[in-house]
């Protein structure tokens, strides 16, 4: 596809969100923005969630994945699902019965404001940290495949991409996430199955055929049990499961302000199993279809792309759809997923923080009413400019970017975790003034600890059970300030 055909295909999709937006968005007030009014339908809400939790990562990284660790990665998607069971019948309970539009005012109602602040603001750090790298990784794949032949500079790419979504956010808010993020769910599934389509065609197989072959044997390991030092140990990948989907699910207002605009509580617990499940089945076709570019790589002597001396496993699909004769629809359908990828993450990201920061900072809700609307639209705009150069700076970052993401959530979703545990586990009052300390030096000791040299650790590789490290440290540092 030439660059001005790629160009015409972003600007109908991205016309088809202005128009979403455009219905969406006629009541531009703060409850609608940050609540849908508490009208979204539970099954459309499930449905978007999925393409908001798969984003431009799974799209794009999780099959790149395959090259060093086959399957792994779905023991973690195993304790995903079990960490959405205890968001369905543990959280959503408390979240709906306090009536919050922030979920870390349950902190201030459970432990007081400095409890509060803290929360919210680790939830800020995880989810522009989050975003930025789910926006980099897709900005990265378009400049691979269209702006660079321009000449367009990367921080260009960054700046459009966030000013699009900037546009179709910005009266809707949530409201206008809960039916894009469908659309853009729809899009990414489409692209992938139209990609293993064709591929198995060019390889002459059928899916059942891929499936039961040996090169798919041979990539398709999903248990790991031999090594407890390796990242791809089972119980470091099935537990750190759980606790990543908690923490970045259940603890995080960008997933759980969709789960809130349900009409009750029921209708949240329904979508939240149903999300699960879907998951569970959508992570193992990503994963089928990293290891078919692998399978398509190997046969074709396909070199793993390189940018600026760096192996990239992530641009092997853009590669293969892209500039491999494959067809058009496969060019077609894959930018379209591509997109949605990028808007799918960043547009509820934007929303979220948005609220975050005009909720839990602003007290937005206490002020006079005529000055709601224009704060969140200027809190709106600088959450957007903060996106830009957090993705710009993240661009001189190495390695796969789902590794890297993942890294950087254990440590910042880690006193969210240990708040909201001590919080429903204990009915203790803490010393407020303190918990910053305590969440400041878990983090601290937590690196320590993954940084320890390996005269001390031996070969012992940490992966995301420093997230549940991260939140047990939180939990004793909460007992020692708790009240007497």
């Amino acid at each position: 596809m030439s660059s001005f055909s790629i160009i015409l295909l972003i600007a109908a999709y991205f016309g088809l969100l202005l128009l979403i937006s455009y219905f969406t968005g006629k009541n531009d007030s703060n409850e609608t923005f940050f609540k849908a009014n508490k009208q979204s339908p539970w099954y459309i809400v499930a449905f978007g969630m999925i393409g908001a939790s798969l984003s431009g990562v799974t799209f794009i990284s999780v099959p790149g994945m395959i090259g060093g660790e086959q399957f792994a990665y779905m023991q973690g998607v195993f304790g995903f699902f079990v960490g959405y069971l205890f968001i369905l019948f543990v959280l959503l309970p408390i979240y709906y019965k306090l009536n919050v539009t922030s979920i870390y005012q349950y902190l201030e109602q459970r432990f007081g404001k400095v409890s509060y602040k803290t929360g919210a603001f680790f939830f800020m750090l995880s989810r522009v940290t989050g975003a930025s790298f789910r926006l980099f990784l897709v900005a990265l794949a378009m400049q691979y495949i269209v702006f660079e032949k321009l000449g367009v500079p990367f921080w260009a790419t960054v700046v459009i991409s966030i000013l699009l979504i900037w546009v179709y956010t910005n009266r809707g808010g949530i409201k206008t996430i809960v039916w894009t993020d469908t659309l853009q769910t729809l899009a990414m599934l489409t692209s992938v199955g139209v990609a293993i389509y064709l591929i198995n065609q060019k390889l002459d197989w059928s899916y059942m055929e891929f499936l039961n072959s040996d090169v798919f044997a041979a990539k398709n390991r999903i248990f790991f049990f031999d090594d407890p030092n390796s990242k791809t140990y089972f119980w470091k990948y099935f537990i750190g499961g759980i606790f990543i989907a908690i923490s970045m699910t259940g603890l995080d207002q960008d997933m759980m302000q969709k789960n809130l605009t349900c009409k009750s509580k029921k209708d949240s617990q329904k979508n939240m199993f149903t999300m699960a499940t879907l998951l569970v089945i959508v992570n193992f076709v990503f994963l089928s279809l990293g290891a078919l570019l692998f399978i398509y790589a190997d046969k074709f002597d396909l070199q793993i792309p390189v940018i600026d001396g760096k192996t990239r496993t992530d641009l092997l699909f853009p590669e293969i759809a892209m500039n491999q004769a494959l067809g058009t629809s496969l060019a077609i359908t894959f930018l379209i997923g591509l997109i949605a990828a990028a808007y799918s993450s960043a547009d509820s990201a934007l929303t979220s923080l948005t609220t975050s920061f005009s909720v839990d900072f602003l007290n937005i809700e206490k002020r006079p009413k005529e000055e709601q609307k224009p704060l969140r639209k200027k809190v709106h705009v600088g959450i957007s400019i903060l996106l830009i150069i957090v993705v710009i700076v993240f661009n001189n970052l190495d390695g796969n970017v789902v590794s890297n993401l993942f890294i950087f959530a254990t440590f910042t979703y880690g006193p969210l975790l240990g708040f909201f545990a001590f919080g429903i586990l204990t009915k203790y009052k803490i010393k407020d003034n303190y918990t910053w300390i305590v969440a400041l030096s878990a983090i601290i000791i937590s690196f320590f600890i993954t940084s320890l040299p390996e005269s001390v650790i031996g070969k012992y590789q940490f992966h995301w059970e420093i997230l549940p490290l991260n939140g047990l440290l939180t939990f004793i540092g909460l007992i020692l300030i708790r009240r007497k």
